[in-house]
């Protein structure tokens, strides 16, 4: 499988990683099968040659999605690259931020007894406390570094352009000034973010920055939550806890009108075999984006584990990604 270094560092993962969250939290209860979903990481696990990358968090689940992990590291650690999550606590139907010192080390300990390792290649703060200088979260996450719990720190962005376009900025000027702010206390590794296809917000500012500045890219729902692997039939619908369901850009209406989006990904698809699938243009375009772009597609099912992994080795044309830049903005707000 092709590597990817994140940031300036010696970490060396897989181009495609295996996000755990729709293994345990996320998305319909009723399709979670933890025997299938141990399967999946096994696989990823087999096809990463020393460094797939794991992706979860403490509040998945909350707490399941580490345990599941931790039955298989227990037994192979050495073959994944570990990245969790703090600073996001689950409520009753919201969640809460908590970027308090101690708070984030003994969240620390608690994923390293979860995940059954004593040590975690990427902690990144999930979200920033409004009530706690982030500069202080981030300080007593690089303690952790210090202390050799942890290897390496990252930032979390996902729904970083929603908030820019809810208030006019650019989108994730906001990050981009809290980064700023995170690199004097401890170098950032990497930083997750959402970039597919029909969502490609990162693309104006936050990517440029990891370029400049030597930081892995982590891109988060590669895929488009699904749709852009062309499996989804507008108007079948989610289950009532699918967050799909309530979702602006998955209602049977917008499902139908982005159709040409999943259309232009099969024209390109098609151009390089019958084998190929239009969600492996859609990962290949994302590798694309740069050397140090990481895919991180959710997964829960061992059978879409290898051909995620298989996107590595496609390679896009200058036709390809012409056609592909050019595609219909897609329709349906995530606000």
């Amino acid at each position: 499988m092709e590597r990817r270094r994140l940031g300036s560092t010696t970490l060396e993962v897989g181009a495609v990683g295996l996000g755990c969250m729709p293994m345990s939290w996320g998305y319909s209860a009723s399709r979670q099968r933890g025997g299938e979903s141990l399967r999946a990481v096994h696989r990823a696990l087999d096809l990463g040659a020393g460094a797939a990358l794991l992706d979860t968090a403490d509040m998945y689940g909350p707490f399941t999605n580490e345990l599941l992990l931790g039955r298989v590291l227990k037994e192979r650690r050495q073959d994944a690259f570990v990245s969790t999550k703090v600073g996001l606590l689950v409520g009753e139907g919201h969640l809460v931020a908590n970027g308090r010192p101690g708070y984030v080390r003994r969240a620390c300990d608690a994923s390293l007894r979860r995940l059954q390792t004593d040590v975690i290649d990427l902690y990144q703060l999930h979200r920033s406390d409004p009530e706690v200088p982030v500069e202080e979260t981030w300080g007593a996450m690089a303690e952790l570094v210090r202390a050799g719990k942890v290897r390496s720190l990252g930032l979390c962005a996902v729904g970083g352009a929603r908030t820019g376009r809810r208030t006019g900025a650019r989108p994730y000027q906001g990050t981009l000034a809290e980064l700023s702010r995170l690199q004097q206390v401890f170098p950032v590794t990497a930083v997750e973010a959402e970039l597919s296809v029909w969502s490609r917000e990162a693309l104006e500012t936050l990517l440029p920055w990891c370029t400049a500045h030597g930081v892995g890219f982590l891109a988060a729902m590669p895929l488009g939550s699904g749709y852009l692997t062309g499996t989804l039939t507008p108007g079948e619908g989610f289950e009532p806890d699918d967050p799909r369901a309530r979702h602006p850009r998955f209602t049977a209406e917008m499902m139908a009108a982005n159709q040409p989006v999943v259309a232009g990904l099969r024209r390109v698809a098609a151009r390089h075999g019958a084998q190929v699938t239009p969600g492996q243009v859609a990962l290949a375009w994302v590798l694309a984006q740069g050397p140090h772009v990481v895919a991180v597609p959710g997964t829960k099912q061992e059978r879409w584990v290898g051909p995620n992994a298989g996107a590595a080795a496609l390679r896009l044309t200058a036709e390809d990604l012409a056609e592909l830049r050019d595609l219909p903005a897609a329709l349906g707000s995530w606000d």
